[in-house]
């Protein structure tokens, strides 16, 4: 049973629509003022103190990295701040492919000679690696918001709101949002004067990329962020902007544009190059960088459809979990196509590539299953696994693959049930008398949209395709006509999965989204999904 097969709510004024957003959206409506003091972090202080001292003696401090997001928006946004109080700052973003993720043992050798190591976004996971810094003399501060293992690592300070000794009052954040904090302390500690607010450009890409509920202060911080970005002079975001050709920007503008170009460096390339995308000063350096970033882009997206159709051809649709497994596909992907996956067949997916004698891969949830839940009845299989509610990661040996398989698809028949399945987003069914600038407006007025505030979906049945064409260079996207007998709107489907006919009556699943061309603004739906009616 599909989405639209299922009951959601009629809406038959504007009014009821206003009601079920404020009755879906019930989080705090805080601004930067109710932002907490930052030595509401267990070991805020005592990491502030040891990196002054480490300031006042010159001591040689490096600082490592991730390569996702979060974890280049925490290294760029640490590197812009240092460079602003003119203290040296070494730098590392491993190499997915080499490295591995975060601190790890491999990463070492680059960091013996450091008095001080600071990792961002990463970090609380690094038992071996922190031990190998205790037996250099090595102090490490780790800034992290991930799940503290049972082992944690040995640190001279652990900054994570996960830590159960910890004060601070929001439990999900990100790791640039923990890097902005660190600034700020260390702003103040070092008694300078340095603007906190602007760095909000690089934390509001963070937020919104990795996730976070757009509640509570993540909510206060992107709202702010999206103010800056419109009106920012720094030389990434005038890049952007131009490369998108908006003026304004929207969550979803970071989500959907800008998060994956930074997203695709470490995917398919180095990560460090959209670090020095968001921290360069020179417009024209911004500009080639972004070239380069847009070509990594383009480039996962070829590998992303190529795996993607590999994988829909080899799964049984008919279980309560897709799992597609392959051999050497592309690592960097696997997320985004486990997230179609989810979409197209409305239940939770994973998928696996084999490298040798193990299976890594990555998985994504759909409705209101709990995929991490899931797999942690699965650890006796698994190697590694993480991640949370609705995104994993996770690895196991060749030769615990058919017992995993086993166990997750019955366990997945009773956590994952049908009626787990239904996608929240999809406010309730209108007909097209309700689809005007005033629905839009009021739309606009709920901004910004993301996790746990997602943008809202509509259902409107029975319409009639009056024109249909595709678009892109493989035909790959739709562009139809639909009328319900009074009224028309354009509609797009990118992606579609499969291709109606002219003159075909269809239900459909969409979002109102504005399209301007040629000077000519006009509403559009966005269609997620297009059920064919039977004649």
């Amino acid at each position: 049973m599909g989405i639209m097969r299922h009951k959601y709510p009629k809406l038959e004024s504007l009014q009821e629509i206003q009601y079920s957003l404020v009755e879906r959206f019930d989080g705090e409506l805080l601004t930067l003022k109710d932002l907490p003091n930052p030595s509401a972090f267990k070991d805020m202080d005592r990491a502030v103190s040891r990196i002054v001292e480490a300031i006042e003696k010159e001591e040689k401090i490096v600082l490592v990295g991730d390569y996702d997001v979060d974890g280049v928006s925490s290294t760029s946004l640490m590197r812009c701040f240092f460079e602003q109080i003119g203290v040296e700052l070494e730098w590392i973003i491993p190499n997915r492919f080499r490295d591995g993720y975060g601190l790890s043992p491999t990463l070492f050798p680059k960091l013996s000679h450091a008095n001080l190591v600071i990792t961002v976004d990463n970090g609380i996971s690094a038992l071996e690696a922190s031990k190998m810094c205790k037996d250099a003399n090595i102090d490490l501060i780790i800034t992290d918001h991930h799940i503290v293992p049972p082992t944690p690592p040995i640190a001279y300070a652990i900054v994570n709101q996960k830590q159960k000794e910890c004060n601070f009052p929001y439990y999900e954040i990100c790791g640039a949002q923990i890097a902005w904090y660190l600034c700020a302390s260390l702003n103040r500690a070092l008694k300078k004067q340095i603007d906190m607010k602007r760095l909000l450009e690089i934390v509001t890409l963070a937020i919104i990329a990795d996730i976070m509920p757009l509640e509570h202060i993540n909510r206060a911080m992107v709202r702010q962020g999206l103010r800056i970005l419109e009106q920012s002079i720094t030389p990434f975001v005038v890049a952007w902007r131009e490369f998108i050709g908006k003026e304004k920007i929207r969550a979803e503008d970071i989500a959907f544009s800008l998060a994956p170009l930074i997203n695709s460096a470490g995917r398919m390339g180095d990560a460090s190059i959209a670090c020095e995308y968001l921290c360069t000063k020179s417009l024209s350096r911004a500009r080639v960088l972004l070239v380069e970033l847009d070509g990594f882009n383009q480039r996962r997206k070829s590998v992303e459809e190529m795996i993607f159709q590999e994988a829909l051809s080899g799964v049984n649709s008919k279980l309560p979990i897709i799992l597609a497994v392959g051999e050497d596909w592309h690592e960097g992907v696997l997320g985004i196509v486990a997230s179609r996956l989810a979409r197209v067949f409305e239940r939770p997916a994973i998928v696996l590539t084999k490298t040798k004698d193990r299976y890594k891969g990555s998985g994504r949830s759909f409705g209101d299953c709990n995929l991490f839940e899931l797999l942690q009845r699965q650890r006796e299989f698994l190697d590694k696994f993480g991640g949370h509610k609705m995104a994993i990661g996770l690895s196991l040996r060749d030769d615990m693959l058919d017992s995993f398989r086993d166990s997750l698809i019955e366990d997945a028949s009773r956590l994952c049930k049908q009626e787990n399945l239904v996608d929240a987003e999809v406010v309730g069914e209108i007909e097209f008398d309700l689809v005007n600038w005033e629905l839009f407006n009021l739309l606009d007025s709920f901004e910004p949209y993301g996790e746990g505030n997602p943008r809202p979906k509509f259902i409107t049945r029975n319409l009639k395709i009056e024109e249909l064409r595709q678009l892109g260079s493989d035909g790959q996207h739709l562009k139809l006509l639909l009328s319900d007998g009074k009224r028309s709107f354009e509609a797009i489907e990118f992606r579609y999965a499969e291709l109606p006919s002219l003159g075909d009556r269809v239900d459909i699943l969409y979002k109102l989204s504005e399209n301007r061309f040629n000077n000519r603004v006009s509403l559009q739906l966005l269609i997620e999904k297009i059920d064919r009616l039977k004649s």
